[in-house]
């Protein structure tokens, strides 16, 4: 994938999380953990992810983690939550931080490459990554293309609110929640992204 090709990131969180990633930004799991939030993780995945180390000897769970995007198996998961849920955009500027990594697919997976970014950018397969369907009749076929709809991009610690540009919800129901918290913050209805249409 070229850099100009990346237009925009995406972090699948709980609307009820909004403020707090605008006043703390997108941290990592073992900073999460430690503040009053709703997670909306799967146990086991983040139980493969909690063990899991970089190349570079550092834990996953230490870098707070954004999707190239949502439309992917975790936000399909929660399909039946998609009034709770808001997937926040990110300004693709973050793969430029000190200490970002790029993984071609989900990091939990054992097959993931991992590359430091920007230049890691090479490893994603943007046709795979933004398919609309990861289906596939062949078992390894169907796993190559789960892992890489869940490509990441990983920073040290936190993404700073800064690089938060927008907000995507999937329903009118969901949008008037997120209008009720009343921060400043754009956001519109994308029910595409959310698998409603």
């Amino acid at each position: 994938m070229d850099r100009a090709e990346l237009r925009e990131l995406h972090y699948i969180t709980h609307i009820d999380n909004v403020p707090s990633c605008l006043q703390r930004g997108v941290l990592c799991h073992n900073q999460a953990r430690r503040i009053d939030h709703v997670d909306v993780s799967m146990r086991e995945v983040q139980d493969i992810r909690r063990g899991k180390r970089l190349p570079n000897g550092d834990l996953l769970h230490d870098y707070a983690n954004v999707y190239f995007q949502a439309r992917n198996p975790m936000l399909y998961r929660l399909r039946n939550r998609v009034h709770e849920l808001v997937v926040l955009r990110i300004d693709p500027a973050i793969v430029d931080l000190p200490g970002a990594v790029i993984a071609d697919g989900n990091a939990a997976v054992g097959f993931t490459a991992f590359e430091p970014a920007p230049d890691g950018l090479r490893i994603v397969d943007k046709g795979r990554t933004y398919a609309r369907r990861w289906t596939h009749q062949d078992t390894m076929e169907y796993r190559r293309r789960k892992a890489a709809s869940c490509a990441e991009v990983l920073v040290p610690g936190s993404i700073d609110s800064g690089y938060i540009t927008g907000a995507f919800v999937g329903s009118g129901q969901a949008l008037r929640r997120f209008r009720a918290l009343g921060v400043a913050l754009r956001v519109r209805r994308n029910p595409r992204l959310f698998f409603l249409v």
